[in-house]
Order: structure tokens, then C-alpha cells, then sequence
């Protein structure tokens, strides 16, 4: 059976494609994680520090596998390393639906992660910055747009969890994920020029008579090394780092910190929760209008700014007014500036190894993705709420807007 039209640039379907898979990975994993945090803190008296050890899995694994994916993707393409991520994906839902220790827990999140890695937002992007140039942060933004509108399910999440528990929710989760993301896994390849297409289906360049033929678009740019030897390498990366402090965090504590602050049933909070999911979708629409117009790097500094006031607002909200306020602010920031992180570092340093650039900068911005979730737990548990937490995060999150508008292009690499 045909998914795609014939007709539309390979390219769009590929982006079509990963979108759907990052709306499953979001809504069964990255939005409704927080869903599980607080059953099972409930359930099973686990601390939040243990909980948040379990969710710095993800990314822990993600940075140590990033730089071997990267290198591997550059040579060999993504579509089989997607389809096996598609099945360790839902293989590790099934068994967390049968954990009772903290130890079958910690298992059951390694192949979950593992999975993500392999069929997640990394190889996704380096596929779509294959296949994209002047449409690039549309096209990431595409996939972005995925991820978001994954959140829709996270209330479904939190009522099945109320309903039949969430042993149950995590073995459909899993069973879901196989049966609609294995077809798509098959539209993903590497690179235009595999079937005989373009960057963004443009015809090429002319070559006028006596000059050389130019070098295929995919072995154009710095190499890794080059990468890592030059200053927009590291700023980008702990931006990036930075944003994520705030990010994670939310994504594994704004529910619980909803309703335990508030006194909100697991329900309502994550309907607050869901609501930063819907600007989320909003500051992708805005970024799929201005990203291949504006300057990323004063974007992203705008960004940054958001993404402080928000997480002010949710440490002190009181009512729902404020909670709204932060949905808002963080919400569009994520939106917004998040696939601008991949297109960025493409724009500045070319296709020929971005895998592998892709890859190493993951070993920075995993700091963020872990130390969020990890900082914020700690917190908690000390101080006995959130507020301290939230508060810490939202001025890392300010600070971090320097590292973006003080940016400068490299030279261009051949």
C-alpha cells in the first residue's frame, strides 16, 4: 500500500514520516514520562532522585552511542538502524509494564532509550539535513511539529493510567509504537543523491564552461575535527546545554510539582502540562515562517529569555493564571528554538560530517538533559518542594541566551 503520493519531493515524505514517529516517541515517552514519575513515586515510594537517575538514562546513552551513530549514519545511511530502534523502542515499554524494582526499571528505560537513539530526533535530523538546504528549518521544524503534537496524547496517558493502570498503558504503548512506526522506518534513506534526487528537489546548478564540476552537496563542509578546533562549536552546544537544564526538567517534574504545590489531581496537572505542548506547537508554526528568513542565533537568544520567565512563573504559580503564563512563555520558546539547534549547526558547518558533529555535540548537551531532571530531583527532595528548583533553572536558562548572540559564522570549509 502507497502512504505517500508520488508525486511529492521524497524529501516531504521523509519528513512526514519522522514526524509521526516523534509524536509516538513524545507521547509515550518524552510528555507523559512525568505521568509515570508521579504514580510511581506514589505507588511505590521511589524518591524523585531515583526517579530523575531513571530518566537521565535517555540521554546518558544517547551521548555515549551519538558520535559512533553520527559516524555510522555519515557512511552507511539510517533506514535499518531506524527499523531496529522502532522494535528495542517497543520492546521496552512492554517491559516496564512488568517492573517492580528499581533495577527492572532502570533495564526497562535502557532499551527504551536505546530504541529513541536509534529512531529518534538524532538520526531523523541528520536524514532531513541531507535532504535539505534552503527549506531546512522548515523541514526540521516538520518533524519538530511531531513531537508536539505528540503531547495530545499525554491526558490519555494519565487517564488510562486512572482508569486501568499503568501497567497496562506501557504494554499498549509499546504494541502501538511497533505496529504504526515500522511501515514508516521503511520511506526513511540517507541522501537524495541514493535515488537519484536533489537538495530540496531543486534542479542542480548549471557548471559554466572551464569551471570544475563542484563537489556533491553531502561531501561539502568541515569535518568533525574542524568543528571541534572552532568557537561556534562549543557556544552552540552549551546553548544548547542550557536550554535543556530548563527543558528536561519540566518535561520530568512540572507534573508532579503541579500537583503536589497546588494540590491538582495527576489529571489537571497534566492538562497544564499538555497546554505547554500546545504553544510548543505554536512557536513551530512561527519558527516554520521565520527560521529560513531570520538570524537562528538571535532567535535562539530571544528564546532563552522566554524560557526563564516561564519557569519563574511555574516555581511561584499560585493559581491558574500564572500556570498558563509559563505554558505560554516555555512552551513557544521550546517550539521555537528547538529545531533551530540542528539546522543551526548544519548552516554553519556543512553536510560532510554532521553526523559525527551532531554526535559529539550530544556529549555537551547531554550535561543539560541530564543535570535537569538530576538538579531539580535533588532539589526537591531537599527543600521538600520544587520552588528552589525552578528557580535555579530559569537563570541558567537566562544566562544561556550569551552563548547564542555572541555566535559568529565560521569559514567556510570545502
Amino acid at each position: 500500500m502507497r502512504i505517500f503520493p508520488k508525486n511529492v519531493f521524497y524529501g516531504w515524505r521523509i519528513a512526514t514520516a519522522g514526524a509521526v514517529i516523534n509524536a509516538l516517541i513524545a507521547g509515550f515517552l518524552n510528555a507523559s514520562f512525568g505521568s509515570y514519575v508521579a504514580v510511581l513515586t506514589e505507588e511505590k515510594g521511589w524518591s524523585k532522585t531515583a526517579l530523575s537517575g531513571a530518566a537521565a538514562m535517555k540521554p546518558v546513552e544517547a551521548a555515549f552511542l551519538g558520535p559512533a551513530l553520527g559516524w555510522f549514519m555519515d557512511r552507511f545511511g539510517s533506514r535499518g538502524m531506524i527499523r531496529i530502534g522502532v522494535i528495542l523502542f517497543g520492546v521496552g515499554f512492554m517491559l516496564l509494564s512488568q517492573i517492580d524494582t528499581l533495577v527492572e526499571l532502570y533495564l526497562a528505560i535502557l532499551a527504551i532509550a536505546l530504541g529513541s537513539s536509534l529512531c529518534g530526533n538524532f538520526p531523523l535530523n541528520v536524514v532531513l539535513i541531507h535532504w535539505f538546504e534552503k527549506k531546512r528549518a522548515r523541514a526540521l521544524s516538520a518533524t519538530w511539529l511531531g513531537s508536539a503534537a505528540g503531547g495530545i496524547m499525554v491526558p490519555l496517558v494519565a487517564w488510562g493510567m486512572h482508569e486501568y493502570g499503568w501497567r497496562p498503558v506501557a504494554f499498549a504503548s509499546g504494541v502501538i509504537f511497533i505496529l504504526a512506526s515500522w511501515p514508516l522506518a521503511k520511506v526513511m534513506r540517507g541522501r537524495p543523491e541514493d535515488m537519484g534526487e536533489t537538495v530540496d528537489g531543486l534542479p542542480p546548478a548549471p557548471t559554466k564552461k572551464g569551471e570544475p564540476e563542484a563537489k556533491p552537496s553531502h561531501e561539502q563542509g568541515h569535518t568533525a575535527k574542524q568543528a571541534l578546533l572552532g568557537a561556534p562549536f562549543w557556544l552552540i552546544s552549551m546553548g544548547h546545554c542550557l536550554a535543556l537544564f530548563a527543558v528536561i526538567a519540566v518535561n520530568v517534574h512540572a507534573i508532579a510539582h503541579i500537583k503536589e504545590s497546588l494540590d491538582y489531581p495527576i489529571s489537571e496537572a497534566a492538562l497544564y502540562y499538555t497546554l505547554v505542548l500546545v504553544f510548543q506547537v505554536g512557536g513551530i508554526l512561527l519558527g516554520w515562517v521565520l527560521g529560513d528568513k531570520y538570524d537562528k542565533r538571535h532567535i535562539a537568544g530571544c528564546c532563552m529569555f522566554a524560557h526563564m520567565l516561564g519557569l519563574l512563573l511555574l516555581a511561584y504559580a499560585t493559581g491558574p493564571l500564572m500556570l498558563v503564563m509559563f505554558a505560554a512563555l516555555h512552551g513557544t520558546a521550546w517550539g521555537l528554538r528547538g529545531p533551530f539547534m540542528a539546522a543551526m549547526r548544519a548552516d554553519y558547518f556543512g553536510r560532510k560530517e554532521i553526523g559525527m558533529i551532531l554526535g559529539l555535540s550530544g556529549m555537551v548537551v547531554v550535561l543539560g538533559q541530564v543535570g535537569g531532571p538530576m538538579l531539580a530531583g535533588i532539589l526537591a527532595d531537599t527543600f521538600g518542594n520544587y520552588r528552589a528548583a525552578f528557580t535555579v533553572l530559569a537563570l541558567m536558562a537566562g544566562s544561556g541566551s550569551v552563548f547564542f548572540l555572541v555566535l559568529k559564522k565560521p569559514e567556510v570549509a570545502g
